[in-house]
Parts: C-alpha cells; sequence; structure tokens
C-alpha cells in the first residue's frame, strides 16, 4: 500500500511542541529525521489517556476524510519494548484503524514517562473541542505533574494561595509551587488560577448523569451547574432531558429551578403535586401520545370532580356554622 502524504504542518506542530517546554530549537533537525512510516499494529495506546470521549458524528467525518486522503498530520510516539507508544494524536489514530490503513505516519522521541503524559495532557487541552470537564481534569492533572502532587494537595494549594490573598492565613505555599502553577496558567491562556479554583473545580462534583452531559458536549456546563441546585435526583435528571432536547437557555432553567426546587421530604404532597406536573408538562402526551393523553384527561377529570365535591362540602359547611351562629345569637337575645 503506498504511504499517504504528509501535510505540510511542521511548522505549526513545532509551536505547539515549544510551548509546552518538552523540545527545544536543538531538537529540530533530530526531530524531522524521526519522521517515517511504521505498520499501525506497531502502535500502542499508554496505559491512560487523557481523552475521554469521541464525538460520534466528528470521528466518522474525521475516518471518512483518512480513507480518502490518509493521515495528513503525523501522531507524536516514543519507543517501547520493540513498539511505539502512542502520545498524542488518539483520534488520527483510530480513525486509522477505522480506516483500515497498512501505515500511519509518526513522529518518535524518546520521552520520559512524565513528559508523555504532559505532552500528552497539553495536546488534548489545545483542542477546540474541549469540553469543561476534560479541561478541568486535564489542567489539575498537568498541575499535579508538574507540581510532583497528588491531585487533592493540587487543590489544597489553590486554596492556600487564595486565602493568603484574602488575608485569611499566612502564605504557608512554596514561591517555587506558586510559580509553576502561574506559569501553567499563563501558558494555557485560558483560566487564571483563582477563576480555575472557583469556577472549573466545582465540577468534579456534580452528580454522574450531569457530568456525563457536559463531557458528550450535549450541554453548556453553566447551565448545568444551575440544574445541579435542584436536589430532587428524578426532576433534575427530567429538567436535564428537557434542557437538552429544548435547547432551554439559562435564564429559562433558572426559571425552572425556582419554580419547583424541592425541601428534602419529596414525598410531601406539595413535591408530589409538583414532580407530576413537570413530567406531564415534559412528556407532551397531548403531541406525543394520543391515546395515553386520553387517560391523563380522564384522570384530570376525577381530579376535577373531587375538587368541585370538596368545595360545595365547604360551601355546605360554611352555611350550617352560619346558621348555628345565628341560632346562638337569636338564644341569647
Amino acid at each position: 500500500m503506498t504511504s499517504p502524504k504528509i501535510n505540510q504542518k511542521t511548522n505549526s506542530d513545532r509551536r505547539q511542541l515549544k510551548n509546552i517546554a518538552l523540545f527545544s530549537d536543538d531538537d529540530e533537525p533530530s526531530l524531522g529525521k524521526s519522521l517515517t512510516h511504521v505498520p499501525i499494529a506497531q502502535i500502542v495506546l499508554p496505559p491512560k489517556q487523557p481523552r475521554r470521549y469521541f464525538d460520534a458524528e466528528k470521528m466518522q467525518s474525521l475516518i471518512e476524510s483518512v480513507k480518502k486522503e490518509g493521515i495528513l498530520q503525523p501522531i507524536l510516539v516514543r519507543p517501547l519494548d520493540g513498539k511505539y507508544e502512542l502520545v498524542a494524536g488518539e483520534r488520527r489514530y483510530r480513525a486509522a484503524l477505522e480506516a483500515q490503513l497498512a501505515e500511519i505516519p509518526i513522529i518518535s522521541k524518546i520521552l520520559s514517562d512524565e513528559e508523555a503524559s504532559q505532552y500528552a495532557l497539553i495536546e488534548n487541552l489545545q483542542r477546540e473541542d474541549l469540553n469543561a470537564i476534560e479541561e478541568t481534569e486535564g489542567i489539575l492533572e498537568l498541575l499535579a505533574i508538574k507540581l510532583n502532587l497528588p491531585t487533592e494537595e493540587v487543590i489544597s494549594r489553590l486554596n492556600q494561595i487564595a486565602n493568603t490573598k484574602r488575608g485569611i492565613t499566612d502564605n504557608v505555599v512554596r514561591n517555587e509551587e506558586i510559580q509553576i502553577i502561574e506559569e501553567v496558567f499563563k501558558q494555557l491562556g485560558r483560566l487564571s488560577a483563582e477563576s480555575f479554583r472557583t469556577h472549573r473545580l466545582s465540577l468534579l462534583k456534580l452528580p454522574s448523569e450531569l457530568l456525563n452531559a457536559i463531557r458528550q458536549g450535549k450541554i453548556e456546563y453553566t447551565k448545568v451547574k444551575e440544574i445541579a441546585k435542584v436536589r430532587d435526583e428524578t426532576l433534575r435528571i427530567q429538567l436535564l432531558e428537557e434542557a437538552i432536547e429544548n435547547n432551554l437557555s439559562l435564564s429559562e432553567i433558572k426559571k425552572q429551578v425556582a419554580a419547583f426546587r424541592l425541601p428534602s421530604d419529596t414525598t410531601s404532597p406539595k413535591s408530589q403535586i409538583q414532580i407530576i406536573t413537570h413530567r406531564l408538562n415534559q412528556a407532551k402526551l397531548w403531541e406525543k401520545d394520543k391515546k395515553a393523553w386520553k387517560k391523563v384527561e380522564g384522570l384530570l377529570e376525577k381530579i376535577e370532580k373531587v375538587l368541585s365535591e370538596t368545595q360545595t362540602n365547604t360551601s355546605l359547611q360554611k352555611e350550617k356554622i352560619a346558621e348555628i351562629d345565628r341560632t346562638i345569637l337569636n338564644e341569647i337575645s
């Protein structure tokens, strides 16, 4: 099989490599010499990849492109045990597999585990379709590598720095660690350390259904943070589905949340009525299932009858009480 031609993107690729300080200009000749094609069977995936979700539609589009034009940009690998471990370019690698290419263009570089992890994370963070969860997890993992700390300790450092700036505590974080943190956010050019701490880390504590919705690109994280205020799981999931299906705006979601934020006891009559009302509005049976809606109408008529009888009984009771009052007054007078 003839090897596909490689697109001339070396300069832009090199700019990305230099940005993360893993490669220098002195590496350029050796990097160029390592450019080659290898059997795709020689590529192995690392135990842990930063990318977690692939948009099915975009992936299929890439596969079709690869079938027609081949791989236009080489993947980055490192030699490992007679094979090549993928460092960056997982989408291209998977598309090449689906397209059943025999060979794939690679740039091979000797990298330590730490260097490979850093490059994989930053390459992932440079994606245009990156969602907020992947970005948050990626930045946190990158900081953990740079600081050589567990992610829990990284979060603790960010909180300590914030408390120091607010004058709540004395500085207990080493200056070298502060510089590393500032440099990471400067290189990424997206968020400040404080914005990351206050607006993004809380996302990782969201319920799984909300996390997955953001991860799959179905809804913006700002909308999800509002939906998360609904404590009842059933209502929360229903609102999430409605927001995705109808593309509700943030203001519309806020109104919905304000309308049925429930107390902890979801078995109370008020809570049950709110849940049923919301489910009926979401199901739209009058449009989607006429037969089911007929049944619902029958039940609504029964409810209306009960309410009417209750109101009638209440009126009769009031008249009876008034009559008793008049009798008592007559006797007194």
